[in-house]
């Protein structure tokens, strides 16, 4: 009886130890499946086949998810080097139009000044003005007589024609032989029609007794005879 009593007591005791040493090993064979599924640890030898398979599915995936993540940022990017390259394009584009048109408008500029300065260059001289006298008519006479070659002086039309007429543009010769012969002698220097329409002056009045008219035919009639008006101090 005290044997089989001992018996059961020692069977107690290891049936505890056993107990202890089962817990142990089953917290051993957690921690060892736990740690060979770590996606870290692909190279351990695990006895979970299944926790193995796991963690290569998920590897795999990752690496596709990591692939078609660069792929999709590569795309995006090329996207952003197109549109600079297109933005880029169209603003080298517009500055060069920007200084085609300035070029333009500084030659329209030049082109306007150069025009304009052309313009100031070409003005006609404004008319000179004469006097409606004696003074103005042999005036405006010499400068015509001037213009077309004719010699002659102020001093030597101012003698004439105070010799011939008086300065009386309307006086007229009724009784010398020229007068006998029915073409009289009329104007400022006393030209006979015949002789005023050969020596007439172009540019001047075909009306014998307009003043410039009459002084620049008689000086271009003395012009030839004598050489000059200057030269006439008496009927001519």
């Amino acid at each position: 009886m005290p044997k089989k009593i001992l018996t059961r007591a020692h069977s107690r005791t290891l049936t505890k130890h056993h107990k202890i040493a089962v817990a142990g090993v089953a917290a051993l064979g957690t921690a060892a499946l736990a740690f060979s599924a770590a996606p870290g640890d692909t190279g351990s030898v695990t006895t979970g086949a299944p926790v193995t398979t796991t963690a290569q599915v998920a590897s795999g995936t990752a690496l596709k998810n990591v692939k078609g993540t660069v792929t999709d940022q590569l795309a995006a990017e090329n996207v952003k080097l197109d549109t600079f390259a297109a933005q880029k394009k169209a603003a080298d584009a517009a500055t060069q139009q920007k200084a085609a048109e300035a070029a333009v408008a500084r030659k329209a500029a030049r082109q306007a000044a150069t025009r304009s300065t052309q313009r100031l260059d070409i003005q006609p001289v404004a008319a000179k003005t004469y006097s409606n006298n004696l003074d103005g008519w042999i005036r405006q006479a010499l400068d015509i007589m001037k213009s077309k070659g004719i010699p002659g002086s102020y001093n030597g039309l101012h003698k004439n024609i105070m010799r011939e007429s008086s300065g009386n543009p309307m006086a007229i010769n009724n009784w010398d032989v020229n007068a006998v012969n029915g073409i009289p002698s009329k104007g400022l220097l006393q030209v006979i029609p015949p002789t005023f329409a050969a020596y007439h002056v172009p540019g001047t009045s075909w009306n014998i007794y307009d003043p410039v008219a009459n002084i620049t035919a008689a000086a271009n009639y003395a012009a030839d005879k004598y050489g000059s008006i200057d030269n006439v101090n008496s009927a001519y």
